[in-house]
């Protein structure tokens, strides 16, 4: 039986690479539902990881119709894994303090399984203490974290902040699921 993973976008420069991340983790055979914040659709069209994960993508936490049983609920209540990549600022913090305002939010609220989060932003952002604290916060609560790395950033600056490679993400998250 096909794993079920969760594919969360958040609003940053480098969702488009989630778009690879989405068909890397189709093609080792696991079943990849992509969740996208409001925020990620200005940058990448949904359809793009609905036609790349073979499956609807939810942008908003009233997207189902067909059922009684909330879309969220129905979607956390059969992953085997959540990743989040990207993952922003703004959904780390929204994350550490148990915000639940997006379809996004909600399922990691919901979810039982492990959480891999690949972080991406500013170099500054990510440096910031109430972004530090929030990701100790999230560790501390069994998270597993995949960088950010060093280099050239979208906004200019040459720092950490960069999306962690997508290659070594659905490694991680496999091994994940491997595990669990």
């Amino acid at each position: 039986m096909k794993k079920n993973i969760i594919l969360g976008v958040s609003g940053s420069i480098a969702c488009y690479k989630a778009a690879d991340l989405t068909s890397s983790l189709t093609q080792s055979g696991l079943n990849v539902q992509v969740v996208m914040t409001r925020h990620a659709t200005e940058f990448v069209s949904p359809l793009t990881f609905q036609t790349l994960s073979r499956n609807p993508v939810t942008t908003g936490i009233f997207d189902e119709k067909e059922s009684w049983h909330p879309g969220h609920i129905a979607l956390a209540d059969s992953a085997d894994l959540l990743v989040i990549a990207p993952a922003t600022a703004n959904t780390l913090a929204k994350l550490a303090c148990g915000i639940a305002d997006d379809a996004l939010t909600s399922i990691a609220l919901a979810v039982t399984c492990p959480l891999l989060i690949a972080p991406a932003m500013n170099g500054k952002m990510w440096l910031h203490a109430a972004t530090q604290e929030n990701v100790a916060r999230l560790k501390d609560r069994g998270a597993t974290f995949l960088g950010p790395e060093e280099g050239l950033l979208a906004c200019g600056y040459e720092g950490v902040g960069r999306l962690w490679n997508t290659s070594d993400i659905a490694a991680e998250a496999l091994k994940i699921l491997r595990c669990s």
